[in-house]
């Protein structure tokens, strides 16, 4: 595969109701052909739609955020109501005007597909569209674009099945097409040349056009649900969720063996009581003795456990029962 990227410049400030398609087709130094791919700034899709404001960055972070993910100080990096993960719920205030913040769109596919069904129409060709914004990413410094919109394009190819050239079957491994060109995109524009838009050419045909259209594939389909995000919180904020109260949200869903590893985890480190679990999620902290100490150490079992069957999304029933009672 052979690709060529090149940026659409010239455009200008975008403003509230502009028509992002015509500034596009009025700027191309060439026509667009079947099988091309726009990648958009989610930046000017926000502006074109109004999404902005004059008032506190910090309130407008707080309207967009769902829940938080991981807080370091001013820092937070929290899930915001378009579904995605990002720094300031992705709230922008760089390459705007002084004072004021930008959010993005709670649909950024449903952006795409609209985005795609007026430029269709009036270049009259196969193409796909992809909003794109920065993010950072975990592990890593830095950042790079991903596609947070996504319309007409095969985001995710599957190699699942296939073999690798040692003959080796391939089960997990699935590129993220969308993401891939999105950051692609990101290199030939920069971040400072005014060039929201970028034309990709060259990727396999069959991975572009109405197929590839419907909501259910667009850049939505690469998040990832709640019960399988090994990552879903920071780890401090686990620990906290995890003492709290309410049910945790963020974490995986329980594994089957749950209820054995809770109990695992909250064995106690003296021989003052014994844990048993007289059904998978019924606990009984037996105090051997009537001293003080064993008193603390059956309080303190108890509350690992309580901690434990939180975080791992289990509910459990704690009998602590004092030296000499007999089992029901």
């Amino acid at each position: 595969m052979s690709l060529t990227l090149w940026p659409v410049t010239g455009v200008g400030e975008v403003g509230p109701g502009d028509d992002l398609v015509s500034l596009l087709l009025e700027r191309l130094d060439e026509p667009l052909r079947d099988g091309d791919v726009v990648v958009v700034t989610s930046k000017i899709v926000s502006k074109a739609l109004g999404l902005s404001t004059a008032a506190d960055r910090d309130c407008v972070i707080d309207a967009e955020t769902v829940r938080v993910v991981a807080r370091r100080g001013a820092t937070r990096i929290v899930r915001n109501r378009a579904g995605l993960t990002m720094a300031a719920a992705g709230v922008d205030a760089s390459n705007t005007a002084p004072g004021t913040a930008l959010w993005l769109p709670h649909d950024p596919d449903a952006a795409a597909r609209d985005l795609r069904v007026r430029l269709r129409r009036r270049a009259g060709v196969e193409i796909a569209v992809v909003l794109s914004d920065t993010a950072g990413r975990a592990w890593r410094r830095g950042q790079t674009d991903i596609a947070i919109g996504s319309a007409g394009l095969k985001v995710v190819n599957s190699l699942s099945g296939t073999q690798d050239t040692f003959g080796n079957a391939l089960h997990v491994t699935e590129p993220a097409v969308a993401d891939e060109i999105a950051g692609a995109a990101e290199l030939v524009a920069g971040k400072t040349s005014q060039a929201p838009f970028v034309v990709v050419r060259g990727l396999p045909r069959h991975w572009v056009g109405d197929h590839w259209a419907h909501p259910q594939s667009g850049a939505a389909t690469l998040l990832r649900p709640d019960d399988e995000d090994l990552f879903g919180l920071g780890a401090r904020d686990a620990v906290e969720v995890a003492v709290g109260t309410g049910r945790p949200v963020g974490f995986p869903a329980p594994e089957p063996d749950a209820y054995d590893r809770v109990l695992a985890l909250a064995a106690p480190a003296e021989a003052l009581v014994e844990v048993t679990a007289t059904d998978p999620a019924t606990f009984v902290v037996a105090v051997k003795d009537d001293s003080d100490e064993a008193l603390v150490e059956a309080g303190r079992v108890s509350e690992r456990l309580r901690v434990a069957a939180r975080a791992h999304g289990v509910d459990v029933a704690i009998e602590v029962r004092p030296s000499g009672a007999r089992g029901r």
